[in-house]
């Protein structure tokens, strides 16, 4: 028997199986009362991935490598790829009709539909580029996004009040990974789906359904530069997880330096990544919105959990826009010990 998503061989084209837009329509069947509005937004979510991931693949080529001289508003230099990614990214999405405002790490303020466009149901908040200091050393890198419902009434310009809603809110959020094969990942709340991009034939095709994270890993991905900067809970975690302790083995570490890069390889592999408070940043360095939140909520759906040491990130009420949590997710085993050490 022949798996489907395989190729036969130089004699034919090759059929992969179900397309992303063929999963998100089987889907909408499903669903009572379904407009179509949400797989819109999502075949723009996919076009979007696609221009970035081609510019990305030849980014050295294209002029479109290194820093542009801004600063973001969380303080960090700006590369051009972020820009850029941002930019597809509303624009293929802004005059759909889909969503009413959106929100980016790269932007202050909340960012409005224009007024020529309808404005939709839907909340869309994303990073256009996680892990952009990789670009230049060609490593892997990735898109990062959220959808909520729109709090406020009627089908005018969406505010702030839609965009500061909790990960329990979320109805959809996933990633896009570009890497030696570019993958889209997704929940919509009735588990996680993988889908690789083929470039030959320029669609996603389902390549990973219903993926579940291992209850426990071998894995741990942490900046250990920082530990300097930690408190004492985290250094504590951080040397019991490295030895062996009891029928438990010593884990490894193992870090690309791209949240979506280290997340994905702890959703199919097991294990936990963490970016702690420290010293120095009390609250913790990743965005509430546009990393932890999405990721908690796909974390979850794949049976694993996510934590800011205290409390279920999935929880946590925001109150700014660019509000920043410590983060501990995968495996919910490895989470749970993270937090009996972190938690005192």
């Amino acid at each position: 028997m022949v798996d489907e998503h395989l190729s036969v061989g130089p004699a034919g084209p090759t059929f992969h199986g179900q397309t992303l837009e063929q999963h998100l329509l089987a889907m909408q069947r499903k669903a009572s009362g379904a407009t179509g509005d949400f797989t819109g937004l999502f075949q723009q979510l996919s076009l979007a991935a696609k221009i970035i991931a081609s510019q990305v693949s030849k980014a050295g080529l294209a002029n479109i490598l290194g820093l542009t001289g801004q600063v973001n508003v969380q303080g960090e230099e700006v590369q051009k790829l972020d820009i850029f990614a941002n930019n597809t990214i509303v624009r293929c999405v802004q005059q759909g009709g889909h969503v009413c405002v959106m929100g980016s790490e790269e932007i202050a303020e909340p960012i409005p539909v224009p007024p020529q466009y309808p404005k939709g149901k839907y909340v869309l908040q994303f990073d256009p580029l996680d892990g952009s200091g990789n670009i230049d050393i060609n490593a892997s890198i990735g898109t990062i996004f959220s959808i909520h419902r729109r709090k406020t009434a009627g089908n005018g310009p969406g505010t702030l009040e839609d965009c500061l809603q909790p990960g329990d809110d979320i109805v959809a959020a996933g990633y896009v990974i570009y890497g030696s094969s570019n993958m889209f990942v997704y929940s919509a709340g009735e588990g996680v789906h993988g889908f690789t991009f083929d470039p030959a034939i320029g669609e996603f095709f389902l390549s990973h359904e219903n993926l579940r994270i291992p209850k426990r890993g071998d894995c741990y991905s942490v900046n250990e530069g920082n530990r300097h900067k930690w408190e004492d809970g985290v250094q504590r975690w951080a040397d019991w997880i490295k030895k062996p302790d009891g029928e438990r083995k010593a884990y490894k570490l193992r870090y690309i330096g791209a949240m979506v890069a280290d997340f994905h390889r702890t959703l199919l592999r097991g294990g936990i990544f963490a970016y702690p408070a420290d010293r120095k940043n009390t609250s913790g360095k990743l965005r509430l919105l546009y990393e932890a939140s999405p990721l908690a909520f796909v974390c979850e759906q794949a049976g694993g959990a996510a934590s800011d040491g205290a409390r279920r990130i999935m929880e946590i009420q925001p109150t700014e826009l660019h509000q920043r949590t410590p983060l501990y997710i995968g495996s919910p085993e490895d989470v749970a010990d993270a937090v009996r050490f972190v938690g005192g």
